[in-house]
Formats: C-alpha cells, sequence, structure tokens
C-alpha cells in the first residue's frame, strides 16, 4: 500500500512538471498513452462550458453580425443580368481527321478537316483554318480535338474557326488524381474540402465575376464573397464548433486589413490596374468596370486561401496546448501559439510572394533583357503592382497570427479542468 502511494505521488509530481512545459502527461479526459505516443483529443476543449460561453460572446457581438451582413449584401448585389460586348456568339468542338496546306502558298496556313462533336452541325466535317507547324510551338496535329468559335450566318466553309487546343481531357485527369488524392489522406475532412472548393468556384463564376460585371464595386464584391466562402468552406472542412468559430473570427479580421491595406497602397503607389493580365481586354468588354477596384479584389481573392491556412492553424495549436494544459494561462498560450505562429508565417509569406513572382516571371524576364536600372524596373506600374500584392498579402497573414491566437486564448485561458486526478486511459 505504501510503495503504491508512493508511486502515485511520483506521478502527480511527474504530471505537474509535464503540464508546466505545456506538454501531455498521458493522464486526464482525452489523452491516451502507448509505446511512446500521446494523443490529445481537442474535443474536450470544445465541450468546455466556459469556452462555450466565450466563444458565444465572440460569435454573438462579432461573427454572426459579419455573417449576417455578408449574406444580405449577397443577396442585394447578387447580379439579375449581365450585358457585355460578345464578339463571339457560340463555340463548338471537333476532331482533327486530317490536315493539308492552303491552296495559295502565299497564305501560310494549313486546312484542318474537323469533325464537329457538338452543336447544330454535329457529326459535319467541316473545314477550318489552322496555324501551320512552323507558325506556332504547338502545331494542330491529326487526332487532335479543337475548340473552335463559331461565326452564326456564314456559309460553311467560313462558319468555324480555330480558338485553340481542346484541354479538357487532361484537366479532367489531373482534377480526378487531384481530389484521389485529397480524400485518401484526409478521407472526410478531405471529400468536405472537395466540396467547398466546388462552393468556392460556383461562388466566382456566379457571383464575383457577373456582379463585378454588372457594375458593382469589385472590392465590395471580393469581401462579400470572400466572407461567404470562408464561412462556407471553414465550417464545412472544420465543422461548427467553438475552434472553427474563432479561426473563422481570425480570417474575417485579418481579410479586413488586408482590404484596408491593399485600397492604402494601391492609391498611394497611383495603380491604375492597366498592367494586370487580361486588363485591357476586360476594359474593352467592359468600359465601366473599376480596375483599381478589380486589382485590390485580386488581392483579396489571393489572399484568402493562405489566411484560411495560417488561421486554423493558430486556432488548432491553441486548442491542442489548452487540452494538453487546461491550467495554462493566456500569456502561456498566446507566447506558445505565437511560436508555432513565427515559423509558419516564415515559410507561408514566402510562399505568397513567389507565387506573385512566378505571375510576373515574363515582365520581369523583359526588364532583365533591357537590363534596366533596378528601380526603374520597380517602378514600372507591371512590377509595383505584383510587389504591392505580395507585401499586402503578407502582412494580411502576420496580423492573422496574433490576433487569431488572442481570440483563441481569450477563448481557452484558464478552463476550470484538472487532469491530475482523472482516471488513466488505458
Amino acid at each position: 500500500m505504501a510503495s503504491r502511494n508512493v508511486g502515485r505521488r511520483r506521478a502527480d509530481r511527474r504530471g505537474n512538471r509535464l503540464r508546466k512545459l505545456d506538454i501531455p502527461h498521458g493522464h486526464g479526459h482525452g489523452h491516451g498513452h502507448g509505446h511512446g505516443d500521446h494523443v490529445v483529443d481537442t474535443s474536450v476543449v470544445n465541450s468546455d462550458a466556459v469556452v462555450a460561453r466565450r466563444v458565444r460572446i465572440v460569435v454573438a457581438a462579432v461573427l454572426a453580425p459579419l455573417i449576417v451582413a455578408a449574406v444580405v449584401l449577397m443577396i442585394v448585389l447578387w447580379p439579375s443580368g449581365v450585358k457585355v460586348t460578345s464578339y463571339q456568339t457560340s463555340t463548338a468542338r471537333g476532331e482533327v481527321l486530317g490536315i493539308k496546306a492552303c491552296p495559295d502558298p502565299k497564305d501560310k496556313c494549313d486546312v484542318a478537316s474537323v469533325k464537329l462533336g457538338n452543336g447544330p452541325d454535329k457529326g459535319t466535317v467541316v473545314p477550318v483554318q489552322v496555324p501551320q507547324a512552323g507558325q506556332t510551338s504547338i502545331p494542330v496535329k491529326t487526332g487532335q480535338t479543337v475548340m473552335l468559335g463559331v461565326q452564326d450566318g456564314a456559309p460553311m466553309d467560313q462558319k468555324y474557326q480555330y480558338v485553340d487546343h481542346d484541354r479538357t481531357k487532361p484537366l479532367l485527369i489531373i482534377a480526378v488524381v487531384f481530389a484521389i488524392a485529397v480524400v485518401a489522406l484526409s478521407r472526410w475532412r478531405g471529400f468536405a474540402a472537395l466540396i467547398a472548393l466546388a462552393v468556392t468556384a460556383v461562388m466566382l463564376t456566379r457571383f464575383i465575376l457577373p456582379a463585378i460585371l454588372s457594375g458593382s464595386n469589385p472590392l465590395v464584391v471580393a469581401v462579400v464573397g470572400g466572407a461567404v466562402i470562408m464561412t462556407i468552406a471553414v465550417f464545412l472542412t472544420h465543422g461548427i464548433n467553438a475552434e472553427s468559430s474563432i479561426a473563422l473570427s481570425g480570417t474575417i479580421a485579418a481579410l479586413g486589413l488586408t482590404v484596408l491595406l491593399g485600397w492604402f497602397f494601391t492609391k498611394l503607389s497611383q495603380l491604375s490596374g492597366l498592367a494586370a493580365e487580361g486588363a485591357s481586354a476586360a476594359k474593352s468588354f467592359a468600359p465601366d468596370l473599376d480596375l483599381t477596384g478589380l486589382l485590390v479584389a485580386g488581392m483579396v481573392i489571393g489572399a484568402l486561401g493562405v489566411l484560411d491556412d495560417v488561421t486554423v492553424t493558430q486556432a488548432a495549436a491553441v486548442w491542442e496546448l489548452s487540452a494538453a494544459n487546461p491550467g495554462a494561462s493566456r500569456r502561456e498560450l498566446m507566447a506558445a501559439g505565437l511560436r508555432i505562429g513565427r515559423t509558419h508565417v516564415a515559410s507561408v509569406v514566402n510562399t505568397l510572394v513567389l507565387a506573385y513572382a512566378g505571375a510576373a516571371m515574363p515582365v520581369l524576364l523583359v526588364f532583365a533583357i533591357q537590363d534596366l536600372p533596378v528601380r526603374s524596373v520597380i517602378s514600372t506600374e507591371a512590377v509595383a503592382m505584383e510587389i504591392i500584392r505580395g507585401l499586402v498579402g503578407s502582412l494580411g497573414i502576420i496580423a492573422a497570427v496574433p490576433l487569431t491566437t488572442a481570440l483563441a486564448a481569450m477563448a481557452v485561458a484558464d478552463r476550470s479542468r484538472d487532469l491530475v486526478g482523472a482516471p488513466e486511459t488505458p
């Protein structure tokens, strides 16, 4: 009996030391041990009455009003119809059956016999003028599928024009491989993430882009659409609980800061948005389009996915720390959470900046060929725009770490639980 009591006292002292170091020690609810591996169950934090009460305050005071406002604005801004100038009324696809040179050698082109795969002339073989093999880096070959523009009312030999290769099949293959990989690794959570990805695609194509084309302010549309996308994605992927609510609150807070920084530095740098890829073409189709607002909107949408990653990670880290040490104070959780966040931000920020730099590689290559001074290069709108995109997004990510960590620490600090006296999990 005496030796048993001594053993218990030693275990208690060891547990106290481990809790001070924020290390799970294998005792208490949600903790298991075996072969040196410890698993922390954070569901105990979500079900804690103290945490639930604190998170309800945050949700009722901040998160719920913002979500309701975003949904209401989305309904108000939802486009009823978009009228833009169109130079092409319809499209078609077809398989190339054969290729021969144009009758006149001066034309420097080939004529492909294309069997139409869709449209009113489906099954018909029509002549389509295509670039010669030496005139393009990706020549048209027999057996390939091509996309065609349709000129309604024109004679059959002039009705169809070559647009590009049809890449539907390889895109479908990589999409299937991606989906299988996500589900294989993350299982049901991965499946939920795929559904969230589909929701994002629908929001972009059915609300954000049409609303901007219909004349709504691009920045307002991006903020509203981004908030709705993040709400659906976070709750669908991680469930509706205290942890995901805190992560979403941090995401929306960082999103708001990103919007303000993007708008301020775009105005300060006098960016017109015309240097963005496709901006001139978009302006020709929609003359009233606000390209400056569209530029800032692009910064917001581009930063969304990384913000989600950072905030969810930070909330999960603080939840893990609280599950391991329910008595941890707010200061201890903040310090530990920020240590984790610093490492995460260091890699994520570099990723975001490199992504924007990669998009600007052709422009940077042109300047490198011209051998211009660095100051002249970075002052041009094409380069300055990418620099501001990368740095504004990075500032939003940096802000997301302390914001989310502070909210999470406030929610779970000093929980009224004692793991020492709890029964050990076999």
